[in-house]
């Protein structure tokens, strides 16, 4: 089965979308990886496995398509090291690195065309980021986040002060 160029655009836009969204909500909170980094890391996860997929399709016998998913799971977790810092016995950049990994794992849910899994996804990390964030902190005693939740931000337009 030959994917459409169709098909393509939307397993691509896909991901790129929902990365995006949940980019915004980093941007939003003053993250470091924010809308791009988000959309291009899930773009990227896509646009692997897509090549996985037509690989596979080309040369079945010798192509598993898993193995590109590994791949790009290792490479983001690279990159979410790179996120994570450690300053005055605090670490910090966790939450950041663990949305890079699972955008990538949405980029690839899209590029095998498990378009309902990545938006399922997407939409339980959101809550997590935007709703329980803030839940996180106050249980954490973290003064300085307290409050800083999507909702209240876009919502009733409080900033931090």
């Amino acid at each position: 089965m030959e994917l459409t160029l169709q098909e393509i655009v939307i397993r691509l836009g896909v991901a790129t979308i929902l990365s995006g969204i949940i980019g915004i909500e980093r941007e939003v909170r003053q993250k470091p990886a924010g809308v791009r980094t988000n959309a291009l890391i899930g773009l990227g996860s896509a646009a692997m496995s897509l090549a996985g997929v037509y690989a596979a399709m080309s040369t079945p016998a010798t192509t598993d398509v898993t193995r590109i998913a590994s791949v790009v799971v290792q490479g983001i977790g690279f990159l979410g090291a790179g996120a994570i810092i450690q300053s005055s016995g605090s670490v910090r950049g966790l939450t950041t690195a663990a949305t890079m990994w699972v955008v990538a794992g949405i980029g690839i849910a899209c590029g095998l065309g498990l378009l309902q899994v990545a938006m399922v996804t997407a939409l339980i990390v959101l809550v997590l980021l935007a709703i329980f964030g803030p839940i996180d902190a106050r249980l954490m005693h973290d003064e300085v986040l307290e409050g800083e939740g999507l909702f209240r931000k876009l919502v009733k337009g409080k900033k931090k002060e």
